[in-house]
């Protein structure tokens, strides 16, 4: 098992990691660094998850908020379970 940071949360509140290596492979257990008070969390990776792209740390339903960088990113259009990804195909801004 590897020591590997694969993502990283800013904020306790967050509800959603920012994975920082090239790809989560699918089934990963991966581990995320808490920048706010320097702790760990593991999640499962449900799927592969690119670089830069955002992993579920809890489940979600239609219309929840994504909370990233301590900031509301965007409201949940589809279901997403802890360990998926979150990006623009389940995500969407408010603004519009």
């Amino acid at each position: 098992m590897s020591n590997t940071t694969d993502f990283i949360v800013h904020d306790k509140q967050d509800n959603v990691g920012v994975v920082v290596v090239e790809k989560t492979p699918e089934n990963h257990e991966c581990t995320g660094w808490v920048m706010e008070d320097d702790s760990t969390i593991k999640i499962k990776a449900n799927t592969s998850i690119p670089l830069g792209h955002k992993i579920a740390l809890q489940d979600f339903k239609t219309g929840d908020t994504i909370i990233k960088y301590g900031y509301d990113i965007g409201k949940v259009v589809q279901d997403i379970k802890k360990g998926d990804h979150v990006h623009v195909h389940n995500v969407k801004t408010k603004k519009w």
